[in-house]
């Protein structure tokens, strides 16, 4: 494992490094989710699932120091993964996961003012994302779009972006495929409390009617425009949206 280069020491330097190790994993989880999977050879040594400051993700042997740097993820993750179902095994990973990113920013967060009641506050901006193991087991759902057609724009008083091509197809409030845009923009901000539950597909974090959104049309998961490096500018002239991870997927299958 990377040696930490400087431990983060405010409320908001821990969530920083939380929501990038974060990002990573629910990477490993979701869309990096064959290439994780067989790493995890069982034939191995004990294996480790780290998520790192960069956002990036590593299954690895663990730290060799005594006692380590960071507080160490679940031992042996590989050893179960050809004895339960793949759901299972990336349910009991993902929620092994929560609880060392947890003890990571707690372990941070030890030398935070009691007083100011600064752990309070971090553990509060860490539980309003959703953890790693409702994103893998789908309790807050990546396909609830926060997305109406335009028939239902007035009476939803909701407000979708749409794009040039009325080929796309919008999944509206009562869950029908219409054919419209897929396309949130900052200013769907009416319906934010009913969507909130929607989650990115890349790095997990919930909708903000202050971000850009664009929905893939062949996975139908959501993301945020910065994610998948996508301008409202630039998805004016996309008529049918593919996400990274279903380009990746499609690469493969030829």
């Amino acid at each position: 494992m990377a040696s930490i280069s400087s431990s983060p020491r405010t409320v908001e330097e821990i969530f920083k490094d939380y929501t990038a190790r974060r990002a990573g994993l629910v990477r490993a989880l979701t869309f990096d989710v064959d290439n994780f999977y067989s790493q995890c050879d069982p034939e191995k040594e004990n294996l480790c699932l780290y998520g790192h400051p960069n956002e990036l993700w590593e299954v690895t042997l663990p730290a060799e120091e005594v006692p380590p740097e960071l507080p160490e993820p679940a031992l042996g993750i590989n050893f179960a993964r050809d004895g339960m179902q793949r759901k299972d095994w990336l349910s009991l990973v993902a929620v092994h996961s929560d609880c060392w990113l947890l003890s990571v920013s707690f372990y941070f967060g030890a030398r935070l003012n009691r007083n100011e009641r600064s752990r309070k506050r971090l553990f509060s901006m860490i539980n309003d994302l959703p953890s790693l193991f409702e994103v893998v087991t789908g309790r807050k759902p990546v396909k609830d779009k926060p997305s109406v057609d335009s028939g239902s724009k007035a009476r939803n008083n909701a407000k979708v972006k749409k794009a040039s091509s009325s080929h796309l197809k919008l999944r509206s409030l009562d869950g029908q495929a219409k054919n419209n845009s897929k396309l949130m923009d900052e200013n769907y901000g009416d319906e934010e409390d009913e969507h909130g539950e929607t989650i990115c597909g890349t790095c997990g974090g919930t909708y903000n009617s202050d971000e850009f959104w664009i929905g893939c049309d062949i996975c139908e998961r959501w993301y945020h425009g910065k994610c998948v490096k996508i301008t409202p500018a630039k998805a004016e002239s996309i008529k049918h949206y593919k996400c990274p991870s279903c380009c990746t997927k499609k690469g493969r299958q030829q």
